[in-house]
Order: structure tokens, then C-alpha cells, then sequence
């Protein structure tokens, strides 16, 4: 499947801008970096060091720094754009996380303006002045969250971002533990409400990944990111099907696959995210559509 030389895979961090310059890239793109408040994220760090319900297995953070260090390490591995996502798990905490994200963004160059919204009255207008403030990127967590993509408090908010054209990474799959709002099915329910939604399903929609392809090649703005995907962590409980990869390229080919990687929430090497697209010997086209150039595309960055 290869239509060049294939590119070495970096295998440690400190060789992923050689990464890059092979491919003649000027870095990576990623949209699925988490940069959250300093409380929250100690919470969340905890959730993971007990392996909680909703993680199910040991999942040591590698990236345990401040956000200074995490985002100077990001740099030292080219990602020159990536997201700041946050989302919320309960009424009430939106609004701040989203004053919180955006002046991150603010802050950091290369950092998309990041925002969320949960099924409440005030989403409606929280979500207008995060667009109005710049926000480029939403992030909803249906597995974390608890809610139904289609709870009729989010209508309006949906309605609104399909209009923005504005994309949100939806964790809308089943992995790594199932809820009752996970799945392609309610994820489809949404879609069928708001066609026009630009929605990017997170770590490929795993482990029915079959399925999200599906809605990928329906939907015209529906895309779908790598994260943790093709990782020999993840590999283990829920590997990709071999047989889709011919699929996969092209969607990806087509602009509908994008680099993500969970940073800093991983239990190994960043290196590992990119190491695994590049070993699915996909072709040098398809990886600088998946690092760079889709997301360059959708997100008009220089």
C-alpha cells in the first residue's frame, strides 16, 4: 500500500521531527491534548492511579508535568497545533472550564481555543459566547459525561455548531469501558438530527470501529481521530481489524482522519501513537494527511 519510501518510525519522542522532516511535514497536528484546570486534572490523574470504573485497567500517566513542561515537550516533538480539551461531567462546571481553556489558548501559541458544554438551559449561551470569544474546537465525553448525544437541551447547541461549522471531538465510542449513551447508535441518532454537524469521533469510535467508519463515509463533515489507536497499550484489548485498513487509507486520503494522541493522559511513549500509524504501511500520502495536513485544512492553520 505504500506510494513512496516508507518513512522510519520513530519509536522515542526525541526522533519525531526527524519523523516529521522526512515527510516533508512542518510538524504535527494534534487535536487530542488535554489541558485542564490544576485541580481538575489532579482529580482526573487520580481517577486513572485507581484504575476508576470508566478506565478499567492500570493506566500509569507518563506525562505527570506542569503545563509549562508539557507544552515545551510538545514542542520538542513539532506538534505545532493542538487542542487544550476539557469537558465536563456535571451541571454547572461549562461555563468555567471554558473561561479557563480559552485563555490557555490565549496564552500558548499553537493552541487551538478549546471549549465544552454538557445538557443544561445555560449551554445555549454559554457555547454562543465561547464562539463568539474564538472558540475553534469542542470536546464532549458521552462515556464520562452520562448523557444521550440527542438530550433535547443540547439541540440548540448542536444546531448552532453545524451552522458554525465549527468541529467537536466527541468521545462517543464504547472504549475503554461501555456506557448506555456509547456506540454508534446514539452517535447515528445525532447525526441523523444534525447532518451537517463537523464532528471528529475520538479514538476512531473503538473497539466498532466498523461502524464509524460507516458513518464517516455517510456524513460529509463526520471524521474520526486516531488516538491511542494502533498502540500496542490499546492493541491489546481492542485492536484495529485488519481487514478495514484499505478503508481506513481512504478516508484518511479523503481528509477524514486526524492525528490524536490523549497527551498527556498516556501510559506510554507519545512516540508509540506515531510509531503505529507509521507501521500500518498506509503510504507517505495518507500519513501527512492523518499529522498535519487534514488538520491544517479543517482548522485553516498557516
Amino acid at each position: 500500500m505504500t506510494d513512496s519510501a516508507p518513512v522510519i518510525p520513530p519509536v522515542a519522542d526525541e526522533r519525531v521531527p526527524q519523523f516529521c522532516r522526512t515527510l516533508g511535514l512542518p510538524g504535527l497536528a494534534d487535536v487530542h491534548v488535554h489541558f485542564l484546570p490544576p485541580r481538575l486534572l489532579r482529580r482526573v490523574w487520580a481517577y486513572f492511579d485507581a484504575a476508576g470504573p470508566l478506565v478499567g485497567t492500570e493506566w500509569p500517566i507518563r506525562y505527570r508535568w506542569s503545563d509549562a513542561d508539557r507544552v515545551a515537550h510538545l514542542r520538542r516533538l513539532g506538534v505545532r497545533a493542538f487542542s487544550a480539551l476539557a469537558y465536563a461531567h456535571r451541571p454547572g462546571m461549562a461555563a468555567d472550564l471554558n473561561r479557563w481553556t480559552l485563555d490557555f489558548a490565549r496564552d500558548t501559541p499553537g493552541c487551538l481555543a478549546s471549549a465544552t458544554f454538557y445538557p443544561e438551559p445555560e449551554a445555549p449561551g454559554y457555547v454562543a459566547a465561547a464562539l463568539a470569544e474564538g472558540a475553534r474546537l469542542f470536546k464532549v465525553h458521552l462515556q464520562v459525561g452520562g448523557f444521550a448525544p440527542t438530550d433535547p437541551a443540547l439541540d440548540q447547541v448542536w444546531g448552532m455548531l453545524s451552522d458554525a461549522g465549527v468541529p467537536v471531538v466527541v468521545h462517543a465510542g464504547h472504549a475503554p469501558v461501555g456506557t448506555a449513551h456509547t456506540g454508534p447508535d446514539p452517535f447515528a441518532a445525532l447525526l441523523a438530527r444534525h447532518p451537517r454537524l463537523t464532528a471528529v469521533v475520538a479514538h476512531l469510535g473503538a473497539p466498532d470501529y466498523r461502524a464509524f467508519l460507516d458513518l464517516a463515509e455517510t456524513y460529509e463533515r463526520v471524521r474520526l481521530d486516531t488516538t491511542m489507536a494502533f498502540t500496542p497499550f490499546f492493541d491489546q484489548f481492542m485492536p484495529f481489524p485488519t481487514d478495514e485498513l484499505p478503508r481506513l487509507r481512504e478516508v484518511g486520503l479523503a481528509g477524514k482522519v486526524l492525528l490524536g494522541s490523549d497527551f498527556p493522559n498516556l501510559p506510554y511513549p507519545y512516540a508509540d501513537q506515531i510509531t503505529g500509524l507509521a507501521r500500518l504501511d498506509l503510504g507517505d500520502d495518507w500519513l501527512r494527511a492523518v499529522c498535519w495536513n487534514s488538520a491544517a485544512a479543517l482548522f485553516d492553520l498557516a
